[in-house]
């Protein structure tokens, strides 16, 4: 689904672009030659700013989007879904200005084929298990939980979406506190979401809470924050924090293309500054630029 952000106050094009020196790189190339050819330019702003996003950063980075046009009267289009078919997107000729990854490598591959400018980490998420109303389990519990064969397992679709490969992942370290249980788990895993076939929840339902609510899993694996958006639209789900010993962590990657807009380059430095990464971090978010 397609969203439009706009508002009509006057653009300021230089909020945050000194603050943050240390992330220069992420602007170089096309994206700031852009800005320099089109800063004289007020028509470029009635231009939407393309943001393609991972499905996980919809609520944070929506409302990140909002407050950023509301500052600069500088409309943006948002995509959000899952990183990998974003790419595909993206790769098949389909336009993006700045492209927020829910891992590094998806960013990483359209830097390499020439693409899109740096890629720089700005946010951190956690896997935690999503359980169902009534399923009583700890962290001590949960690799038993999801061993046993009355318990079905369900992730996102790996390589479509990075939550499955975090899952998977997850599923290999399981290895070292119980032989077998990779491929155990590997082999009794239910790929119910990231797909590009996977079934869509009725419109208004969070993905993650309508897929527990309608009993085709007892044990969800996916990012903490996704967990707590489901929590709240159904309270009697139950979270797990994966135990240390195969906790896996997500590492989201940030890149503008190279054919960006002009104003893409500051949207991507609004996301990495104080008041961008507070709003991530008040969503469960791991930020890794605030100041300490």
């Amino acid at each position: 689904m397609t969203h439009i952000i706009s508002v009509n106050n006057k653009p300021n094009l230089l909020v945050g672009l000194l603050r943050i020196g240390l992330l220069t790189a992420l602007c170089l190339g096309s994206s700031l030659h852009a800005y320099a050819q089109d800063k004289q330019d007020n028509s470029a702003d009635m231009v939407p700013v393309k943001l393609f996003a991972a499905g996980s950063l919809k609520v944070a980075l929506g409302e990140i989007a909002q407050a950023w046009s509301e500052q600069t009267g500088i409309a943006v289009e948002t995509q959000f879904a899952p990183s990998g078919l974003l790419r595909e997107r993206i790769e098949a000729g389909e336009h993006a200005d700045l492209f927020a990854s829910a891992n590094m490598r998806h960013p990483q591959t359209l830097q390499s084929a020439g693409k899109s400018t740096s890629v720089v980490l700005f946010v951190r998420n956690q896997l935690c298990a999503l359980t169902a109303a009534g399923l009583s389990v700890d962290s001590d519990g949960l690799l038993d939980a999801m061993l046993d064969e009355s318990n079905r397992v369900a992730t996102s679709t790996p390589r479509a979406d990075p939550s499955g490969d975090y899952a998977y992942t997850l599923f290999a370290k399981t290895d070292a506190q119980q032989p077998g249980a990779q491929q155990t788990l590997e082999g009794k895993s239910l790929q119910l979401t990231g797909g590009p076939n996977s079934k869509q929840p009725p419109e208004g339902r969070n993905n993650y809470a309508w897929v527990m609510d309608s009993d085709q899993a007892e044990i969800f694996l996916t990012y903490c924050t996704n967990a707590v958006l489901a929590q709240q639209e159904v309270p009697a789900l139950g979270i797990v924090q994966v135990p240390e010993a195969f906790a896996v962590g997500a590492d989201y990657g940030l890149t503008v293309m190279n054919d960006a807009h002009s104003n893409a380059a500051q949207l991507a430095l609004h996301i990495l500054s104080p008041d961008a990464q507070s709003i991530l971090a008040s969503y469960g978010f791991s930020p890794v630029t605030l100041p300490r």
